[in-house]
Formats: C-alpha cells, structure tokens, sequence
C-alpha cells in the first residue's frame, strides 16, 4: 500500500476517532413500520416429513385465509404451504409459500420466512416476507423491506394471523 492510500480503507485499522468521525458523517435514517396488511391463514393439520439434517421438519398445507390492509385487501388462495423445521436448538423456522388475490384480481407471490423461539417470554416469532406483485397498484409491496408478526388462532380456528409492516 501507498502513502497515499492511507485512510482510503481496507488495510488501515479504523481508530476511535476515524470511526467516530465516519458515523457523525450521516445522520442517522429514522426506521419506522407501516402497517401493509392482516392476514388470517387457514391450514390443514401439519405433515410430518420426518427428520433432516437441521431437525425434525413438517409441512403445513395452507387452504385459503383472506387479508386486508390500508391499501389492498383480498383473499388467500388455496395450494400453498408452509415448510417447518424445528431445529436442534429449540427454534422452529418456517418458510411458507402461497399466493394472494387482491379484490381487484391481481395475484401476489409470497414466501414468508419465521423465527418462532418459544423458549422466550413472551414467545418471539416475527417473520420477514418478501413479495412479488405485477406491476400496477401494488407493486409498492415488490419495492418494500416487510417484517411481521405470526400468531396461532387455534383452538379457535385452525388458522394463524399474520401482520405485515412496510419498514419506512
């Protein structure tokens, strides 16, 4: 390395003050949620799918649902589902993947990924869904990081909420 490519980064431990320096360069962005929708998902009862390399892994067919929010609302459609593995340090990820119709016809692809840790207290489980929405009135939710909330409704109904939020 040059002397003249000292403090451009890479090979150059970043001093206290530097680092200081380099964060007081930007303000810090706010970080807000909006809320993007609720959903109610109805499924069958999970499938075991036996053990794997990362635990014990079971599916969950997702049978229809509906969802509503300040700017779309609509059903959810029959034929997706929802992927679990509880893994060996007592965390259950899931990813579930299935399709909404919004009242205006338009079908949105979503594969929602969750951490619940039920060791905690209260239980943790939020969720990072993306989606993929044709272009026209809902294309904003292509265009946004999502995090959500999962909640089971049973033994009401065999269903889960879901809240989905825009980060701002």
């Amino acid at each position: 390395m040059t002397s003249s490519a000292a403090g451009s980064g890479g090979d150059m431990p970043l001093t206290d003050a530097e680092f200081s320096r380099l964060l007081a360069s930007a303000p810090m962005d706010r970080v807000g949620l909006e809320l993007a929708y609720e959903s109610v998902v109805d499924i069958e009862p999970s499938m075991d799918l036996g053990a794997g390399p990362w635990g014990d892994r079971w599916m969950v067919p997702i049978i229809g649902g509906r969802f509503e929010g300040p700017r779309i609302a609509g059903i959810v459609l029959p034929g997706g589902a929802d992927r679990q593995v509880m893994r060996r340090d007592g965390v259950k990820q899931l990813e579930a993947r299935y399709e909404l119709q919004a009242d205006d016809g338009a079908v949105l692809s979503v594969v929602n990924n969750v951490i619940i840790d039920a060791t905690e207290t209260p239980r943790y489980a939020r969720s990072w869904p993306t989606i993929t929405a044709p272009d026209g009135p809902h294309a904003w939710l292509s265009r946004r990081v999502l995090v959500g909330t999962l909640n089971s409704l049973h033994p009401e109904r065999d269903a889960v909420l879901i809240r989905v939020f825009a980060v701002t």
